[in-house]
C-alpha cells in the first residue's frame, strides 16, 4: 500500500433521513409539504410571476391552474426523496416558497438541496436566506450529514450566484449531464462539507441578527 495514495480513514455512523418536523426560524419556518394546507397559498404567490420566468430552469412548470399545481405537489417524483418543505414568511403570513432535500444518501452522509422555488414576494428577503440556513443547519447539526450539495443548470446565473453567496464552493461542470424540457443541461456542482459549517454558521448568525436590518433592509451582506 506504500505506493498508493488512499483517502483518510472515516469513522462515520449512518446519517438520519429528514424528519417530518417544522424547522423554526426568526423570520420564517419550513413545514413538510401538506397539499391541503399549503397549495392555495403557494399557487397564489407563484402567480405573482406573471411571465413564468422563475420556472425557466425548473424541470417542470409554470402551472396555470391550482389543480395542475396540486398534481405537481403530489407527484411520485416529489415524495419522500425528494423531501419537500413549504416556506412560511412570518412577515407576509403566507406560504410563499418551496425547497427540498434530494439525492438523500444516509449511508455515506450526502444530501442535496434543490427544487428551490421562491415566489416574487419571497425573493431577496431575509426569510429567503434564513430558509436556506435552517435547511443547512438541520442536515449538519440534527441529521449528521458530511456533505451538502447544490446543483444547477450552468446557464442559470441567478442560481450559480446564489450558491456562492450562501457559502457553497464550486466544484466543476458536468457537461451534457441531462436533458429537460427538450434541451441540454450542463450541470454546475457546488458543495459545503461538515468542516465548513462552523465558520459559515457564525456568518449566518451575524447576518440574521435583527440588528443587521433596518426597515427590512440588510445593513451588512452575508
Amino acid at each position: 500500500m506504500k505506493n498508493f495514495k488512499i483517502g483518510f480513514p472515516v469513522r462515520f455512523k449512518k446519517s438520519r433521513f429528514p424528519l417530518k418536523k417544522r424547522l423554526n426560524g426568526k423570520y420564517c419556518y419550513l413545514e413538510p409539504v401538506n397539499v391541503k394546507k399549503h397549495s392555495k397559498d403557494l399557487f397564489d404567490n407563484f402567480l405573482l410571476d406573471k411571465k413564468g420566468l422563475d420556472w425557466i430552469y425548473m424541470p417542470t412548470g409554470p402551472y396555470k391552474t391550482l389543480s395542475s399545481f396540486k398534481k405537481y405537489l403530489t407527484s411520485k417524483k416529489l415524495s419522500g426523496n425528494p423531501f419537500f418543505y413549504s416556506i412560511y414568511s412570518k412577515k407576509l403570513k403566507k406560504f410563499c416558497g418551496l425547497a427540498s432535500y434530494l439525492r438523500i444518501k444516509p449511508s455515506v452522509g450526502t444530501i442535496e438541496v434543490g427544487w428551490i422555488t421562491y415566489a416574487k414576494n419571497l425573493q431577496k428577503t431575509v426569510e429567503a436566506t434564513e430558509a436556506m440556513y435552517l435547511m443547512m443547519k438541520n442536515i449538519f447539526e440534527n441529521l449528521g450529514y458530511r456533505r451538502y450539495e447544490w446543483k444547477c443548470d450552468n446557464l442559470n446565473k441567478k442560481s450559480n450566484k446564489a450558491a456562492l453567496r450562501l457559502g457553497f464552493k464550486f466544484e466543476g461542470i458536468f457537461r451534457q449531464a441531462t436533458i429537460y424540457k427538450k434541451r441540454n443541461r450542463d450541470t454546475a456542482w457546488y458543495a459545503i462539507i461538515d468542516k465548513d459549517w462552523p465558520k459559515l454558521k457564525k456568518n449566518y448568525l451575524k447576518y440574521l441578527n435583527k440588528s443587521n436590518f433596518l426597515n427590512g433592509r440588510q445593513i451588512k451582506k452575508l
